[in-house]
C-alpha cells in the first residue's frame, strides 16, 4: 500500500468529500465499504447528534471513515441586535416557502470544544479539518485515541502550517472545488489557486501524503493528480450527484445542467466565500447587498433553505458544486467510485 492507503487503513485512496450540511450515512458507508474514506461533514452538529452519527455510520460499515468540522476562525459573529434586521432583509424568500422570518437564536453554532470532545470520544479513524490548523492539543489527544487528523489546504503556506501543526495528511483543495473556500492564512478571495498549479507546490513543500481536491469526478482527473504527486484524491460533487446522497432532486438535477463556467463564488448564501451554481436567491440577495457576516447568513438563509428543498424549490437553495458538475454523471455511488478507482495506479 501507498503511505496514505497505510496510513488511514484503506484499500483505494478515494475520499468522499465531506459535506457539511449534506453528508448521508448512505454515501459515508458505501464509499468506506468499496475501499475508499467516506467523510461525514459535522457542521452545525451538537455533541449528541455527533455521537449518534457516529453511531449510525459505524452500524453501517466496519470499515473506516471520517468525520469533519469547522475550525472557528476568529471572524464568526453571535446573535445580537441586528439578527431581526438581516432576517427581515431575507422576508422575501421566507414567504415564497411560507414561513416566518426566523427570531433570534441563543447561537448559530454549537462550540467546538463541544464537537471535539464527542469525536475524541466516539474514535473514528479519521478527522478531517477546515478553515484552520489543529491545535498541538487536539493533535496529541486525536493520536492518542488512534485518530489521524487531516487538515485542508488552499495554499502552500496553508499546506505547510497544517503540516507544523502536526497533521497526518493534507488535502490540497483548489479552486474549482464545490462549496466553501476554506481559507485560513488570507482572505479567500486572496487564496484562489487552481489544483493543478497548487498541488505539486504542495507536494514539493510537505513531508505528509498529500491528497488532491478540487475538479475531480472521473479516472482522467485522479490520473493527473497522482501524476502531480498526489497520493490519494477527494471527490466531492460527482458522490453529490448520486442516490444515496442528502441532495435533494433538484440539486442533483443542477448538477447535472450547470455548465463550469456557470458556477459562481459567493457570498450570498453562507457569508463565507463558496462555489455553486447561480439561481434566483443567490442573485437577489448578491443584488440588494443583504449577506450578513458568517454564520448570522448561514443560519438565517438555511430556514428557507431547508423548506425550499423540500418544495423541491431549487432557486432558493444553495446549489453548491465544483467546476467539474458536467462530468458527475453517476446514478450511485458504486458507479461513481468504480470509475474513480480506474484512475488510480496499479501498485
Amino acid at each position: 500500500m501507498s503511505a496514505l492507503t497505510d496510513l488511514l487503513g484503506i484499500r483505494i485512496p478515494v475520499v468522499l468529500g465531506p459535506f457539511g450540511g449534506l453528508s448521508s450515512i448512505p454515501l459515508t458507508a458505501a464509499v468506506s465499504a468499496a475501499g475508499g474514506l467516506g467523510s461525514y461533514g459535522l457542521y452545525g452538529y451538537d455533541g449528541d447528534r455527533i455521537r449518534s452519527t457516529i453511531a449510525g455510520i459505524r452500524a453501517a460499515t466496519s470499515a473506516p471513515f471520517a468525520v469533519n468540522i469547522w475550525l472557528p476562525a476568529g471572524d464568526e459573529v453571535e446573535p445580537g441586535a441586528q439578527h431581526d434586521a438581516d432576517a427581515a432583509a431575507l422576508a422575501p424568500f421566507f414567504a415564497e416557502v411560507g414561513v416566518e422570518p426566523p427570531a433570534r437564536p441563543e447561537r448559530y453554532l454549537p462550540p467546538v470544544d463541544e464537537q471535539v470532545e464527542a469525536i475524541l470520544e466516539a474514535a473514528p479513524a479519521v478527522l478531517s479539518v477546515v478553515f484552520g490548523a489543529p491545535s498541538a492539543a487536539l493533535v496529541a489527544e486525536a493520536h492518542r485515541r488512534g485518530i489521524r487528523v487531516v487538515g485542508t489546504a488552499t495554499t502552500v503556506a496553508e499546506a505547510v502550517a497544517l503540516a507544523d501543526a502536526g497533521a497526518d495528511a493534507v488535502v490540497a483543495t483548489g479552486a474549482e472545488a464545490a462549496g466553501h473556500r476554506v481559507s485560513f492564512l488570507r482572505p479567500a478571495e486572496e487564496s484562489l489557486v487552481g489544483l493543478f498549479s497548487l498541488l505539486p507546490q504542495v507536494v514539493d513543500a510537505v513531508d505528509v501524503p498529500v491528497i488532491a481536491a478540487g475538479g475531480i469526478a472521473d479516472r482522467r482527473g485522479v490520473a493527473a493528480a497522482f501524476a502531480l504527486g498526489a497520493q490519494g484524491v477527494q471527490v466531492g460533487t460527482a458522490f453529490l450527484a448520486v442516490a444515496e446522497s442528502a441532495a435533494n432532486a433538484a440539486h442533483r438535477a443542477a448538477i447535472r445542467s450547470t455548465s463550469a463556467e456557470e458556477t459562481v463564488l459567493t457570498r450570498a448564501m453562507s457569508g463565507r466565500l463558496a462555489r455553486g451554481a447561480r439561481n434566483r436567491a443567490l442573485a437577489e440577495i448578491e443584488a440588494a447587498g443583504s449577506i450578513a457576516p458568517f454564520p448570522a447568513q448561514n443560519w438565517i438563509t438555511g430556514r428557507f433553505r431547508t423548506p425550499a428543498g423540500e418544495q423541491g424549490r431549487g432557486e432558493l437553495q444553495s446549489l453548491w458544486m465544483g467546476q467539474s458538475a458536467p462530468l458527475a454523471r453517476y446514478g450511485t455511488a458504486a458507479e461513481a467510485f468504480a470509475e474513480l478507482a480506474a484512475g488510480v495506479p496499479s501498485a
